[in-house]
């Protein structure tokens, strides 16, 4: 989507903003795109949060790592084509040194990766970070009772165990069909949403690299490819196209190994697909980390590059913009229903809730930058166990 002249701003702004977030956004992608928001529309007021929330909608829209997508979109519209190469990279590349860092010392040393202390204290702290976001994106978003129930239903379908993306595409129909129109327009509506329908994680199961055996690179950039082109969801869908085809169908990771690489790809700031970083190190080497970080990323930057400029196109008409609606309400009900099921983990005991409650004043009332607060819940978390709590 183009931003109007007076909204553009250089890149060098952009590449520190994603640097600073891709090195200390910790949480997932639901406390991305929280963070996320409270920089780009909160503090440094690129945009608002409506055109937020349609990025946040697009980038639900199709397969790939959400808070990636996002990132590349904040990137486009701030700084044109150079910016969304740049706010990609930005985001991407201190996750993956980490990642790499952490892969080379598993395989010197054969420890895996510990961070149990880091996350005590900083989970706390996401949960504080996203139900802030959740209540500023609610109040751009939810704009009568049709998508308040909508995103409420999501919100409950999803913790009862339905599938996120059936709920996505679910939510974003009702809300068009409700309001009328589109029942008369599906055939138009096919060809604007074909490679997010198309693309989903059932099409995967038939698209499946061709070398069974030792390594190859070449193979290894065709699972990578099509895991980013491919792949809705969570770090848990990661966890199962990946263990299909590198555990099961070419026998180059355990299960053990595999389960190690999706648990730094987690405890470790920016994207949980740097996973792919950390896979690629153990088959391949430096090698093989690069083109597995390169492959499962690439996916992003042309479908955020396709996308984008449709954008304006997309909200500039009726049945499209019902859909655009539905779908930023299902994924504001997604992120609450992921953040319930994180409080539960995350809010243990008396520290841990003061973590949260602290960090929610910190937020609110002084609007301390999250970045801060997530570093601080860290080192008291490692402090705070060290001492033997």
């Amino acid at each position: 989507m183009a931003a109007p002249a007076s909204a553009r701003g250089p890149v060098a702004e952009v590449a520190r903003l994603f640097l600073l977030l891709g090195t200390t956004a910790f949480g997932g992608p639901a406390a991305h795109i929280a963070m996320m928001r409270e920089q780009v529309v909160t503090r440094r007021r690129w945009i608002a949060d409506g055109d937020f929330l349609d990025l946040l909608g697009a980038t639900n829209l199709i397969p790939g790592p959400n808070s990636t997508e996002l990132a590349i979109h904040l990137g486009y519209r701030r700084a044109g084509w150079r910016g969304l190469v740049v706010a990609g990279l930005a985001f991407i590349l201190p996750a993956a040194a980490m990642v790499l860092a952490l892969a080379w010392a598993y395989v010197e040393f054969g420890t895996r990766p510990w961070a149990q202390d880091l996350l005590y204290g900083v989970k706390p702290v996401v949960i504080a970070v996203v139900l802030n976001a959740i209540v500023g994106l609610a109040r751009a978003a939810v704009r009568g009772p049709l998508l308040a129930a909508a995103g409420l239903a999501v919100a409950a379908l999803s913790l009862a165990g339905l599938n996120e993306l059936l709920l996505l595409f679910g939510g974003a129909l009702l809300v068009a069909l409700v309001r009328g129109g589109l029942a008369v327009r599906l055939r138009g509506a096919a060809g604007a949403l074909p490679f997010a329908l198309l693309l989903s994680p059932g099409a995967a199961a038939q698209a499946t690299a061709s070398a069974v055996g030792g390594y190859s690179a070449g193979t290894l950039f065709v699972v990578m490819l099509k895991v980013g082109a491919l792949l809705y969801g969570s770090g848990y869908v990661l966890l199962a196209f990946l263990r299909g085809d590198l555990v099961e169908r070419l026998g180059w990771l355990t299960d053990q190994q595999l389960l190690d690489a999706i648990a730094v790809g987690q405890v470790t700031p920016g994207p949980v697909f740097t996973t792919a970083t950390f896979v690629g190190y153990v088959v391949g080497g430096f090698g093989g980390a690069l083109i597995a970080t390169v492959a499962i990323f690439v996916p992003s930057f042309l479908f955020v590059g396709l996308l984008g400029p449709l954008l304006p196109a997309l909200r500039g008409r009726a049945w499209t913009a019902a859909l655009l609606d539905g779908v930023s309400v299902a994924a504001l009900g997604l992120m609450a229903a992921v953040t319930a099921l994180l409080a539960r983990d995350a809010v243990v005991d008396a520290l841990s809730a003061a973590l949260a409650v602290g960090a929610a004043i910190l937020i609110v009332r002084f609007r301390v930058n999250s970045a801060w607060l997530v570093l601080g819940g860290g080192a008291i978390g490692i402090g705070y166990r060290a001492l033997g709590g």
